[in-house]
């Protein structure tokens, strides 16, 4: 590759954008960001600090104590990516139980807290040679990307996969909470007032129903080619 890029990935929940951001930068040599993880670590904060639960939420509270929030990544050799820390502590497992999953969508919706962690998105991003995935990354934090993605795939799909990572992680969901879970989140992220997740016009739709991990990772190192 003759020079480094920007590449920012977009898409609904358990659409593999993780998996195949990962994937990029493992081969390019380049940071990966995972930004879903940043407000998954903000939503555990608040839960920690009883700000959110099922039945309320104190946006007052989070807001206000937004400037105690501390978030980092730190690589990890042994597993190769970086796992998320919050003041301190490697909350990376933590932060992937259906319990925040639950919660993170209106966390999310929060401008405040969008704006601490863009700002943030945009430090990591800022000399290029980054990969980063989330829901406003090509339209909001790196509106100027050479390479902007958009992942899409059936609900039903997405919430199989999510549930059998879960489950393999040992832990204990019903089908129908993770079905139902993904479709709350869908609804959340596609229509808040603060960034919702759209398709940047320049970007490169990619439905991965019926591909494969590694068909998707062939079809999209062709386009970064393509830019280089």
């Amino acid at each position: 590759m003759d020079k480094k890029i920007t590449i920012a990935i977009d898409g609904f929940s358990s659409t593999g954008k993780s998996t195949l951001a990962k994937q990029l930068a493992k081969h390019l040599g380049y940071v990966y960001v995972d930004t879903g993880a940043m407000y998954r670590a903000v939503t555990y904060y608040a839960m920690q600090k009883g700000y959110i639960d099922d039945t309320h939420f104190d946006k007052t509270a989070l807001i206000k104590d937004l400037p105690n929030i501390n978030l980092r990544f730190s690589f990890n050799s042994e597993l190769g990516f970086a796992e998320m820390y919050l003041n301190g502590e490697n909350v990376e497992k933590v932060i992937r139980t259906l319990e925040v999953s639950n919660k993170v969508s209106r966390v999310a919706e929060v401008s405040e807290v969008r704006a601490k962690l863009v700002e943030q998105q945009q430090e990591m991003g800022a000399d290029k040679g980054v990969v980063m995935d989330g829901r406003d990354i090509g339209t909001v934090v790196f509106p100027n990307a050479e390479l902007k993605l958009y992942m899409t795939a059936s609900a039903i799909t997405r919430a199989q996969r999510r549930y059998d990572e879960l489950i393999a992680k040992g832990d204990t969901v019903t089908y129908e909470q993770v079905l139902k879970n993904v479709e709350e989140r869908d609804r959340i992220d596609s229509s808040r007032e603060d960034s919702p997740l759209v398709k940047a016009d320049d970007a490169i739709a990619i439905d991965n129903s019926k591909l494969t991990i590694q068909e998707q990772f062939d079809k999209v190192l062709r386009l970064v080619a393509d830019v280089c």
